[in-house]
């Protein structure tokens, strides 16, 4: 498993994947949780450095605004079937565009699997790639983020999203 650390406006982001597929994406200080999802998913894994991956440089591209560069990252996040179809519909959810906890358990049909749906987001292995930074709160505000609200905030804006980023 490759792993690559690049710099971002946010701090520097350390990415784990396997052939062309970005397998799991945290912040810097936060090597522990991913180390910990990491082992969890795939057993123990031989470490290789990377430098000048693909989805580095597409990272690269949407942190100088090319906000659809994301969508070309080919993942593999290796979870249950409930959570790949929530990550799925996750990445669905374009640029400057947030839904809540129930409108993306509508979207993937299961209206009543709002926490449900909370605990996948919770889990994504592959956070800004998978979009779980454009959930919000019902009421339009924001809720938790694993890297931290005021990079959700960050990220929320360099989009474009019109939220009451209280």
């Amino acid at each position: 498993m490759w792993f690559e650390t690049i710099e971002s406006p946010l701090g520097d982001i350390l990415l784990a994947g396997e052939g062309d597929a970005l397998t799991s994406l945290d912040f810097a200080g936060f090597e522990g949780r991913m180390d910990e999802l990491l082992r969890i998913r795939f057993g123990e894994i031989e470490r290789t450095a990377a430098k000048g991956t693909k989805a580095a440089a597409r990272l690269q591209a949407y942190f100088q605004g090319d906000l659809a560069a994301l969508d070309a990252v080919q993942i593999a996040p290796n979870g249950t079937d409930f959570q790949q179809e929530t990550w799925t519909a996750l990445r669905k959810v374009r640029p400057g565009e947030t839904v809540s906890y129930g409108e993306l358990a509508q979207r993937i049909g299961r209206p009543k699997a709002s926490r449900a749906v909370g605990m996948a987001n919770a889990r994504n292995p592959i956070g800004l790639v998978v979009p779980c930074h454009r959930v919000i709160g019902t009421n339009g505000k924001l809720t938790g983020y694993a890297g931290g609200l005021e990079r959700k905030r960050w990220l929320l804006q360099h989009e474009g999203a019109q939220v009451s980023l209280l």
